[in-house]
């Protein structure tokens, strides 16, 4: 499995701590410095069952500059969701852990990275 995370973020932590007293086999990645392309996004969000708005931090300034909050949320604005997700990859919601049945999950709970594991 591989886990997309910010290191800075005490979610992405608990979740590699969890990950690791259970003894899992993962990759990490740092989504920040390898940031995903518009077609990988596509791809994770198949395996998450998601729509892009889904998984967008809403919260964040980047977020308020682009007026994200205004967007519609269809599939006529789906691509223009995931190219803002690809040129500002801090908008992606962390952590993103893709299972190895082909699935993904966002383990920002215990119970998701468990969930995760049990793929």
């Amino acid at each position: 499995m591989e886990i997309w995370i910010n290191p800075a973020c005490s979610k992405c932590r608990s979740a590699l701590s969890l990950l690791d007293a259970e003894g899992a086999e993962y990759t990490v990645r740092h989504y920040l410095e390898d940031v995903p392309g518009e077609d990988e996004i596509r791809a994770v969000l198949e395996r998450l069952g998601l729509e892009p708005w889904d998984i967008t931090r809403t919260q964040e300034a980047v977020a308020t500059e682009l007026g994200i909050k205004e967007w519609a949320r269809d599939a006529g604005t789906r691509d223009r969701w995931i190219a803002a997700l690809a040129s500002h990859p801090g908008l992606i919601q962390r952590p993103i852990i893709t299972a190895d049945d082909g699935t993904a999950v966002v383990g920002r709970t215990e119970e998701a990275v468990r969930d995760a594991l049990s793929r």
